[in-house]
């Protein structure tokens, strides 16, 4: 199955030498990669249970530069990056997982079998950004933003210790490093080392979330290339940009399943019981509302600080499994903290990210336990100008890059004189 995949994606790719040299043609390009990957466990309590941890990737991605002669002040500003649209099959069949008597695992029983992380078909948007470009070698840092869908998730009948993912939709992210080597004008060929992370984004349980890495090699056709590579002849420079500062004020939809409920399940509940290591869990909404101050000091990029507020409409079941439990510890429906953030721009769409810290959380024992007090949010937003500049995105925000909750969010600013 992986040798038909990889002749099917290099047929594709072998096929745009028939086009022609519109100016379209000139502007757009394709990838094809393919490569070993390895599972890795990212903590103690995973290695536990982590067994074979083999993978295999194929991809192929459809590609758009700009060319100078475009005058893009953006794509100069980032040395002319190359956007895309991929799709990339994780084949993880080699990926098992099995756990064995432990007595940190209360009740959890042994089964006779492994369970595997299924195949994933991921779609995604790329970034990559040329960080030297020397005679025929280039090297690019690339990100990238999907979704995913998991062929095989977490049950409790055949597949029961795959804690990795709990649901067939995922949100995946991925990050790399790749050369490439200029075979002539307008084909290349790739060599890199990429990331990937696919999880549910803390939708559903379990969301341990899986973590590959491994070497990719790729065949890359780039009929822009050259124009690129020769962009300063006669180019002029990058056009004056108006550093400004301006408010931003963000509401956030959202919400998530509860760790405690994953928890309780797993390790507390007999055997017999009709919930035992359930793969059923109730959703609860979130609320958020943040207020920052940002300065735009470049054309790519802002950073400022804000105050975040969150309401989580789940603070009374917590608090009832800890009154249950004959816990005693507070608990509030209510998440404050300041944040220092940062948003990186592309034209319309930006990525944006802070790092906080909780000046009041209440959340109850588990809360207490297994996080920190501070906390990280991350974003992908599209801005629309028509509507006056206003932003729509998707957030996940995390405790030690562990998914805590995922949000839709509408961002408004306020411009300052």
């Amino acid at each position: 199955m992986r040798r038909l995949l990889t002749i099917l994606l290099l047929a594709a790719c072998t096929a745009t030498m028939a086009e022609t040299k519109s100016d379209s043609a000139r502007h757009t390009g394709y990838t094809v990669f393919t490569g070993p990957a390895w599972q890795i466990a990212m903590d103690e309590y995973e290695r536990k249970w982590l067994r074979d941890k083999h993978a295999f990737v194929v991809g192929a991605e459809l590609n758009y530069s700009a060319l100078p002669s475009d005058s893009d002040a953006f794509a100069r500003d980032y040395n002319y990056p190359t956007l895309s649209a991929g799709i990339k099959i994780s084949l993880n069949n080699g990926v098992t997982m099995r756990r064995t008597a432990d007595p940190a695992w209360g009740m959890a029983q042994m089964v006779d079998y492994d369970s595997h992380l299924g195949d994933i078909v991921t779609l995604y948007g790329a970034f990559s950004r040329p960080l030297l470009r020397k005679g025929r070698w280039q090297l690019d840092y690339l990100l990238r933003v999907g979704v995913g869908y998991n062929a095989w998730k977490y049950n409790k009948t055949d597949n029961i210790d795959n804690e990795l993912i709990g649901s067939h939709l995922t949100i995946y992210f991925g990050a790399g490093i790749t050369a490439t080597c200029q075979l002539s004008d307008e084909w290349g060929l790739t060599a890199g080392l990429l990331y990937g992370h696919h999880s549910n984004g803390a939708l559903y349980r379990p969301n341990k979330g899986e973590n590959h890495v491994g070497p990719c090699l790729g065949l890359r056709y780039a009929p822009y290339d050259k124009a690129v590579r020769h962009r300063d002849e006669g180019c002029a420079p990058s056009p004056y940009f108006k550093k400004y500062w301006y408010g931003d004020i963000r509401l956030g939809v959202g919400g998530k399943t509860l760790l405690e409920d994953w928890q309780r399940t797993q390790f507390d509940t007999p055997p017999d019981a009709a919930d035992y290591r359930t793969e059923h869990f109730h959703f609860y909404p979130s609320y958020s509302a943040q207020v920052a101050m940002m300065y735009r000091y470049a054309r790519r990029w802002a950073s400022g600080i804000g105050a975040d507020v969150y309401y989580g409409t789940y603070y009374s079941h917590v608090r009832e499994l800890d009154e249950t439990a004959g816990r005693t510890v507070s608990h509030s429906p209510w998440s404050i903290g300041i944040s220092a953030r940062h948003e990186v721009y592309y034209h319309n769409l930006s990525l944006d990210m802070a790092l906080g810290v909780y000046l009041h959380r209440q959340m109850g024992y588990s809360a207490k336990q297994v996080e920190q007090p501070y906390y990280e949010h991350i974003g992908v937003f599209y801005t629309f100008p028509r509507l006056g500049k206003i932003k729509l995105g998707v957030s996940v925000q995390a405790h030690r890059t562990k998914a805590d909750l995922t949000e839709v969010k509408v961002s408004v600013p306020i411009l300052c004189n």
